[in-house]
């Protein structure tokens, strides 16, 4: 595992850097261009993917990620092991410049993710983590100060961090709360006496409830798979689950389908 995780924080840091080059630029347009689904990509988007691909490949496990996704089902269901990437999540964050966006690359095992990796360029923050070995945060991370694995467990917080008892925080999405959510949310605020909470972009939201910073994600709005992978193997590591609307079903991958159904994290 300690191989796995190796190849993937290097790759999500190494894309990280390249990111940061385009947003950074005061005279980037960061070349966005519109998917079918109507979504953004950018340049950035693009550069990520390669850097990730690139290294990946080097493992002889294929990959899903979101700038390759048309890979056929009938190709895909055969595979008992895999990557699933998002090169650059929360590209709307990345538009708006705040900073909110992450590089998320997941191993993913008979439909489960065991390890993962989610990297916050612009706060130089990283999450890792897999079953049975643990979760872990480590701030202050780039591709230049880098050394190995075993370094940055010795400088890393492990997850969960102890959170104080009140309040009971939610974290919601930044660009995408649907009434749906907002109606379960305010069941919650019923439930709980002292509440309160946080709004953020990207896959930074399941890491919060990873961390223990946040107590609960709740997400009834469309997802796919490569938001959701990585993240999920960092909360599993951590102790916490995804789990479909009735919060008893894990969300599995590497379906026909790629959308993910509704889901909490807690």
């Amino acid at each position: 595992m300690n191989e796995v995780l190796e190849i993937a924080i290097k790759a999500s840091l190494s894309a990280g850097r390249e990111i940061l080059k385009i947003y950074n630029n005061p005279a980037e347009d960061f070349g966005i261009e519109r998917k079918s689904d109507n979504s953004p990509l950018t340049k950035a988007d693009k550069a990520s993917h390669a850097i990730i691909m690139e290294a990946l490949n080097t493992t002889n496990t294929p990959v899903l990620s979101e700038e390759g996704a048309k890979i056929p089902y009938s190709e895909r269901k055969d595979w008992s092991k895999l990557w699933i990437v998002d090169p650059l999540d929360g590209t709307k964050e990345f538009i708006k410049k705040n900073g909110e966006f992450t590089v998320n690359i997941a191993l993913v095992e008979n439909n489960t993710p065991i390890a993962g990796v989610i990297y916050v360029p612009v706060l130089e923050t990283l999450y890792w983590g897999a079953v049975g070995y643990g979760a872990y945060k480590l701030q202050r991370v780039n591709i230049e100060n880098y050394t190995d694995l075993q370094t940055s467990l010795e400088k890393a917080t492990k997850l969960p961090v102890q959170k104080e008892e009140l309040p009971f925080v939610i974290v919601a999405s930044r660009s995408h709360m649907s009434p749906e959510t907002a109606e379960y949310i305010d069941q919650l605020r019923r439930m709980y006496p002292a509440i309160g909470m946080t709004s953020v972009g990207s896959s930074i939201k399941i890491c919060l409830v990873g961390e223990g910073s946040a107590d609960i994600y709740p997400r009834f709005a469309p997802t796919m798979e490569w938001d959701t992978a990585a993240g999920h193997a960092i909360v599993k590591a951590a102790g916490k689950e995804v789990y479909q609307r009735d919060e008893k079903t894990p969300l599995t991958y590497n379906k026909e389908n790629l959308l993910n159904p509704w889901f909490i994290v807690k």
